[in-house]
């Protein structure tokens, strides 16, 4: 695993990375260039555009907050990739006020669709955001995940009632406005003209895991971090995932 994405925090990212850093290395030898053009929606304060502009590729960034832009900013410069990173402000429903149509190898649409008013619209978005035949790497708040920590917690009126919430939430206390199923994710994007390649769940176990024995039990952190990978794309497990992810080829 990367470097840049250690130690806790690749409990969250670590799947996602090295399925997005394939994808990566599979357009740079589909175009025969060294240097991809990567938009990173709602992309705040770097978590995964610097390490892509790591690997050498220019990536425009586009989040509603200026303060997650400045943290950005600072966050490349210490990377030493201020010149490959570039933020905008705005969202993915207003995406072409800031950036080109049509003009980028692969469109990062990660912790978008919970919050948008219009999924359909900030997918149809993204992909037109890319070129032929790039990648788009999609990840959003899976309903099963929340379901059983709400049911492992003894809240189990709430657990029922995410599943029947056409939004997935379990309340008016829930701060997630919205969380799908593999289906609803995949039909989204399918609908948008892209050509899904692969579906992982993210998160399966790392969420479940009590923090002390992840950060005290001697390899622990290692092992979890391959039990995450083993059960990311079975799809017995996507029901269950916090987070689930979508990796697709928009159509040439």
């Amino acid at each position: 695993m990367s470097d840049q994405l250690r130690p806790r925090a690749s409990l969250r990212t670590a799947v996602v990375w090295e399925v997005l850093k394939d994808a990566l290395d599979r357009r740079v030898k589909a175009t025969g260039r060294d240097a991809l053009d990567v938009l990173d929606t709602g992309g705040g304060t770097g978590n995964f555009a610097v390490p892509v502009a790591r690997l050498g590729h220019r990536v425009t960034v586009v989040d509603p907050s200026p303060n997650a832009l400045f943290a950005l900013e600072r966050r490349a410069a210490e990377a030493g990739v201020a010149e490959r990173v570039r933020g905008v402000q705005g969202d993915i429903l207003g995406l072409f006020d800031v950036v080109e149509r049509g003009g980028y190898d692969a469109v990062l649409c990660h912790g978008v669709l919970e919050y948008v008013d219009d999924p359909a619209e900030g997918v149809r978005n993204a992909v037109d955001a890319l070129r032929p035949a790039g990648a788009l790497s999609l990840l959003a708040a899976g309903l099963g995940g929340a379901v059983l920590a709400r049911a492992l917690a003894g809240h189990f009126t709430e657990a029922r009632q995410a599943l029947s919430d056409p939004a997935g939430r379990w309340g008016e206390g829930d701060p997630m406005p919205r969380r799908y199923t593999a289906d609803q994710l995949t039909e989204l994007v399918s609908a948008a003209g892209v050509e899904v390649g692969a579906v992982h769940g993210v998160r399966v176990f790392a969420d479940l895991v009590p923090g002390v024995l992840v950060d005290t039990e001697p390899g622990a952190m290692e092992a979890l971090l391959k039990l995450e990978t083993a059960v990311a794309e079975l799809p017995a497990f996507h029901s269950v995932a916090t987070q689930l992810h979508v990796l697709g080829t928009k159509h040439a």
